[in-house]
């Protein structure tokens, strides 16, 4: 193995990464550096920036990332309006696209040969954070400590922090029975009792939404206006992406909407059981499919349609920076030129309707032929005969057939 003299590594300050810091100084002897990012999680991460300081660091990078993870990542995802599996809004795996960019333009501008992670050797993350860097940086270095080390349970990181003075907030033998993570578009939930897909979560796990149950008996209604497929206005007001994100979660996580328990298949080849909050995801992809209802060309939509999953499981395995994923990209974006208009949804104790939608520019709606009344001459209807009996040509040939046979 070459000599590696500099790492950038993301850290989020907790345990796992706090114990590689301290690792790879160990095991590389090379400086660290460390990239910590806020992408929304909701929790305050200056607090990173002491604990790096603690343990040495000298180059210490904590960005605001909000407005870049909504705007370029988010926003571009739900113009696709992509689901993995039916179900899973892809919190997750939006949000490492973005930190393998900063991680290798970090060591670029500091002259690292490598990167580092805390992901597992038995998730999807290792595999969205290096395919991420390099496609960014072919000759990028990769060190993943939890295929490498042997400080394969929380016992043995909590050791190994007392033993080299790492501080640790959590005190040994209390109990941290989930893995989360979060940012602006998701928080999710793994391990202890839900390793087992038959028990339901405990009520108190979840932290960003109320139960359904204990949700106000009072509906709420929100106004969505889009330009070009985006949400630019909350009934009214001017927002920007980062805060869309903020105002939904907020709305919509206290109606009790965004909850999910699914089992997902990973793409390293297991099934996997996770609970997720998405409160803003949850509203944005039945309003985005409300407004391209009124404004796109149905074959357009039906080749969006068409191509969602595949653009989607690229999402979730990590082909962000691939070109696949970007030609993709190009066509959802011109699709949704036209993608402009406003939608009324209700929330109500977990649930999502839309209860209007209308487009003064772009709408291909139009009343005086969709009616049931008279529409003037409008739409003939005879010209129906003729389509049917063409369409059915093929199948009366076939019919025939089979009853000469």
């Amino acid at each position: 193995m070459s000599k590696i003299n500099k790492v950038v590594l993301a850290y989020s300050g907790g345990l796992d990464t706090s114990v590689i810091l301290k690792w790879l100084q160990d095991v590389y002897d090379c400086e660290v550096v460390t990239f910590t990012a806020d992408i929304g999680q909701g929790e305050e991460v200056e607090p990173a920036r002491a604990k790096a300081q603690a343990l040495g660091i000298k180059d210490i990078y904590v960005e605001d990332l909000r407005e870049e993870f909504a705007r370029d990542y988010v926003f571009p995802m739900f113009r696709a309006n992509a689901v993995y599996e039916g179900e899973y809004l892809l919190g997750t795996s939006i949000a490492r696209p973005l930190i393998a960019k900063r991680l290798v333009e970090i060591a670029k501008e500091v002259g690292a040969e490598a990167v580092s992670h805390g992901a597992t050797g038995k998730g999807n993350d290792q595999v969205r954070f290096e395919l991420g860097a390099y496609a960014l940086n072919p000759d990028i270095k990769v060190i993943a400590p939890w295929r490498e080390w042997d400080l394969n349970s929380r016992q043995k990181l909590l050791d190994y922090a007392e033993e080299h003075g790492i501080p640790v907030e959590m005190k040994r033998g209390k109990k941290s029975p989930y893995s989360m993570d979060a940012n602006s578009l998701h928080i999710s939930y793994e391990g202890d009792i839900l390793e087992d897909p038959w028990v339901e979560p405990e009520e108190s796990m979840w932290r960003w939404t109320v139960s359904p149950e204990e949700a106000p008996d009072t509906p709420t209604y929100l106004e969505l206006s889009y330009e070009k497929g985006d949400i630019v206005a909350i009934d009214g007001k001017a927002t920007s992406p980062a805060q869309v994100m903020e105002h939904l979660n907020k709305v919509g996580g206290a109606n009790g909407v965004g909850r999910l328990d699914i089992v997902e298949n990973r793409y390293v080849g297991m099934k996997s059981r996770g609970c997720y909050e998405t409160p803003a995801g949850t509203i944005m992809l039945p309003a985005h499919r409300a407004i391209e209802s009124l404004t796109l060309d149905r074959e357009a939509a039906h080749l969006k349609d068409e191509f969602m999953p595949r653009y989607a499981s690229l999402v979730y395995n990590g082909y962000w920076w691939a070109p696949e994923r970007e030609m993709l990209q190009a066509m959802i974006d011109k699709s949704q030129e036209t993608v402009n208009g406003t939608v009324r949804v209700k929330l109500y104790k977990g649930n999502v309707t839309v209860v209007g939608r209308k487009s003064d520019t772009d709408s291909l709606f139009d009343e005086s032929i969709a009616t049931f009344e008279d529409d003037g001459g409008a739409y003939n209807q005879q010209d129906a005969e003729g389509f049917i009996k063409l369409n059915a040509l093929r199948l009366r040939i076939a019919g025939n057939k089979v009853g000469n046979n």
